[in-house]
């Protein structure tokens, strides 16, 4: 692998330094449109979406392969000046050597940090055995630190998000994934405040990410009084996008109408953002 260049070195400080108080929105963008829209509206870090870059390649999540998330992932980390997390799913190996090649690999397209989810993708069993998940947890762990890369690791529990809603358990994962090295924690799926709690509390001290998928009666100063030190949104900006497509082009296929145009965003605006 390369050594980080200048800039590489100066986002993934300040993603590191977001980290250390306080509580901050880490947006999901898809591509660089909406990368560099979301940099123009204020927001301090990035955060790449498997399910937005399947999806803008008519692939359903989980269905890109190591080599094109590689080439997303670089392509997302020059879009903007903003330091980006990655989605990098199970960590793309079959085995912790993998994983960790994997890992070594992203490394070199400008991330400031990313995570690995302990999902097995198998229906009647979706998560994989505990130490089994660890192992690979400490894979991109010892990838990570062999290259002295100042790259945070996100150890994801995705019980809620599997159909397996247990939160003991997920609190376990968690408490095991900071003791093999994860910098971030992150159970998405979690909603109530007594499950963000339980989830801050098991961390103690390590940054927690909250997963805010839709409508929640929460606000962003009600969740950072929790403890939660960052928000992302998943696929969420990705699937308001394909819903706005969606109610555009009904009216057209059934009505023959073009009613569904009207909140279309006006060109002239777009090249605008585009051209500063």
């Amino acid at each position: 692998m390369t050594a980080p260049d200048a800039d590489t070195v100066r986002k993934r400080a300040a993603f590191r330094r977001l980290h250390a108080q306080g509580c901050f929105v880490l947006p999901n963008p898809w591509d660089v449109g909406s990368a560099r829209y979301l940099q123009r509206q204020g927001f301090q870090a990035l955060a790449s979406t498997s399910a937005g870059c399947a999806w803008s390649e008519g692939r359903p999540d989980g269905a890109v392969s190591l080599q094109a998330t590689l080439d997303h992932l670089r392509l997302m980390a020059a879009a903007t000046d903003l330091p980006l997390n990655a989605d990098f799913g199970d960590g793309f190996g079959a085995t912790p050597n993998e994983v960790g090649q994997a890992v070594t690999a992203a490394l070199d397209t400008g991330l400031a940090a990313l995570s690995i989810e302990d999902a097995s993708g198998l229906a009647d069993a979706p998560l994989r055995p505990l130490e089994e998940a660890v192992q690979r947890l400490r894979a991109a762990r010892a990838a990570i630190d062999r290259a002295a890369a100042d790259v945070l690791l996100v150890g994801r529990a995705e019980n809620f998000f599997v159909g397996v809603p247990d939160l003991d358990d997920t609190l376990r994962r968690l408490r095991a994934y900071a003791a093999a090295g994860a910098d971030v924690l992150y159970a998405p799926g979690i909603t109530t405040v007594e499950q963000i709690q339980a989830v801050v509390a098991a961390a103690d001290g390590t940054p927690v990410n909250l997963l805010v998928g839709g409508p929640t009666p929460l606000t962003l100063q009600d969740i950072a009084a929790l403890g939660v030190r960052r928000i992302s949104l998943g696929g969420a900006l990705a699937r308001a996008a394909w819903g706005g497509l969606m109610q555009a082009t009904d009216p057209l296929v059934r009505e023959g109408r073009f009613d569904g145009l009207q909140q279309a965003a006006a060109g002239a605006a777009l090249n605008d953002l585009f051209r500063s």
